[in-house]
């Protein structure tokens, strides 16, 4: 298949990319705007590969997604890029209304565009996978209770609203004009290549400096993380062999509070780095509490039963090994996050070449 990949230069596009290559079969065409989130370093297997083309549009500028779709004509799109920092979407809403939604919308009529030209049986073998979050659910009052694909929609952030409202375009696309979707909701990712900003990075980064580990009100927050590897196979499953109009809930059965995940951390490095920062003897005395962020969800948890009985997919990584993992990758890998840290990595985009 050649597929088309949004926001193939992020945190979870780029892990799909390298597992699609991976897997030695796929054309992979990546789009991304390369917003200071897209780093294309993180795929480095595509700079050698003729089945990895990269498109650097901006999927609010319709005119140039379309013609990208056009020129490219896939036979499968998977649609990652967005905005998705929250604490982003409550200081400047804006953008994420912007690139979730509207972004998404001109997609879908590229999308659209492209499918109403193909014969039928071209027709019935095209999918337009999007790619949303557990976030849009709100969050869970209960300590038992799971989000299922039916659960009702309650975002509590602009990004998790901005992300429903995109969720509602597709499968509305998908009702009216008859274009083949599927969505998967997934629950918090981790792994290699995670930008800075986001708790797992931050919080070894700032331990490797002996800077600081800031946690929301008290860390009793929960949530359900997923080893990004596992959501990348998850998410070339349900476009394979997902039944078209479904919704599918990805989770890695790893429900930890903040302070939990921090303390893991704290942990792992004690035992993976003999020579701490200055001043540090344990890394545990990093932690600092700090004032709780607006509409801070309490718990996200995913039921994950349907597309492992549907499809067969399960987690590969427990939370262990997974962030085991991840904690090693950083500590041989800093080359990356050091140019990510120092702004460098936006002054050396490294495309690809091939269709």
């Amino acid at each position: 298949m050649k597929i088309l990949v949004t926001g193939g230069a992020g945190f979870i596009g780029s892990a799909l990319v390298r597992e699609l290559l991976a897997q030695g079969e796929h054309q992979v065409v990546n789009l991304d705007c390369l917003t200071y989130a897209g780093n294309l370093a993180s795929i480095p297997t595509a700079l050698h590969s003729e089945r990895y083309c990269f498109e650097q549009v901006d999927l609010n500028d319709a005119a140039a997604t379309t013609a990208v779709v056009l020129k490219h004509r896939p036979d499968a799109i998977l649609h990652l890029a967005a905005e998705s920092h929250v604490d982003r979407s409550i200081d400047g809403p804006g953008a994420f209304v912007q690139t979730n939604i509207v972004g998404t919308f001109n997609l879908l009529q590229a999308a659209l565009g492209l499918f109403q030209s193909l014969s039928p049986v071209s027709q019935s073998q095209f999918r337009f996978h999007h790619v949303s979050t557990d976030e849009v659910y709100g969050d869970l009052a209960g300590t038992s209770d799971l989000f299922t694909e039916t659960t009702s929609y309650a975002p509590s952030s602009p990004y998790s609203a901005s992300k429903a409202a995109s969720d509602h375009l597709v499968r509305a696309w998908g009702r009216t004009y008859g274009l083949p979707t599927l969505v998967t909701n997934c629950s918090n990712n981790y792994g290699p290549y995670h930008f800075p900003e986001k708790l797992i990075p931050h919080v070894i980064l700032n331990a490797l400096q002996g800077k600081p580990l800031p946690v929301y009100g008290q860390g009793l927050q929960i949530r359900d993380w997923l080893y990004v590897e596992d959501h990348a196979r998850a998410l070339i499953q349900v476009l394979l062999r997902g039944t078209p109009g479904a919704t599918y809930n990805i989770g890695g059965h790893n429900e930890k509070t903040n302070i939990e995940v921090v303390q893991t951390l704290c942990d792992l490095l004690q035992e993976l780095v003999p020579n701490r920062p200055a001043g540090v003897r344990q890394f545990r005395e990093l932690i600092t509490f700090v004032a709780d962020r607006p509409g801070h969800d309490a718990r996200y948890a995913i039921d994950a039963s349907k597309i492992e009985q549907e499809l067969g997919w399960r987690p590969q990584e427990s939370f262990a090994t997974g962030l085991r993992k991840t904690v090693h990758w950083y500590l041989d890998n800093q080359a990356w996050w050091q140019d990510v840290l120092s702004g460098s990595y936006q002054l050396n985009r490294i495309g690809g070449t091939g269709a």
